[in-house]
C-alpha cells in the first residue's frame, strides 16, 4: 500500500534502528514471511499482533541459527520472556505479500538482552515495521531473575553481538 496523500508521511523509525540503510547486511538475521488470511483483519491487511509472532518467531529461528533451542533454554531452567517491546508501524502489510523479517541481537546488559527488528518487502524497498524488544533471563523454577546467563547461552550469544 503506497501513501499518496501529500499531507501524511511515514513514520520515523523506532530508536532502535537509528538509520536501517547504513546496517551491515552481515549483523542480521533474516526470516521470511507471508501474509496469510488468517493474519489479517476483515479488510486483508495484516493485523498488528501478526507482526509480533513473526518477530518472535524470527528471534527463536536466530537462536537456533547459533546452537540455542528454545527447548534446551527450558532444560536448562532458563526462560527468556520479554519485559519491553516498542514497535512502530510504518505502513501496512496486504494478504498474499511476502516480508523479510530482519532480526539481530543489539546488546546484551548483564541478563538482558536486547534485540532490534525491521520487517521488509523482499527487495528491500518498503519499510513496514521497525521495532526493539527487550528480554530478560529468569530462572523458571525460581520465578526470579537470574543474576547471569548460564554460561553456554552467553557464550552462544556473543557470536551474535554488532560491532
Amino acid at each position: 500500500m503506497t501513501n499518496d496523500h501529500p499531507d501524511q508521511r511515514q513514520l520515523p523509525s523506532t530508536g532502535a534502528i537509528q538509520n536501517p540503510l547504513q546496517v551491515s547486511p552481515g549483523n542480521w538475521f533474516e526470516y521470511l514471511v507471508r501474509a496469510q488470511p488468517h493474519h489479517t483483519d476483515y479488510a486483508g491487511i495484516v493485523w498488528h499482533g501478526s507482526y509480533l509472532t513473526w518477530m518472535e518467531e524470527a528471534r527463536v529461528e536466530c537462536l537456533r541459527s547459533i546452537g540455542i533451542e528454545f527447548a534446551d533454554l527450558v532444560a536448562l531452567g532458563c526462560d527468556l520472556p520479554v519485559v519491553e517491546l516498542s514497535i512502530r508501524y510504518h505502513q501496512p502489510i496486504q494478504m498474499g505479500v511476502s516480508a523479510v523479517v530482519r532480526t539481530r541481537m543489539a546488546d546484551m546488559e548483564g541478563v538482558r538482552v536486547n534485540w532490534d527488528y525491521q520487517i521488509q518487502s523482499t527487495d528491500g524497498q518498503e519499510l513496514f515495521v521497525t521495532a526493539r524488544v527487550a528480554l530478560v533471563a529468569v530462572d523458571r523454577e525460581k520465578g526470579k531473575i537470574m543474576r547471569q546467563l548460564p554460561p553456554a547461552v552467553k557464550e552462544a550469544l556473543v557470536k551474535l553481538a554488532t560491532p
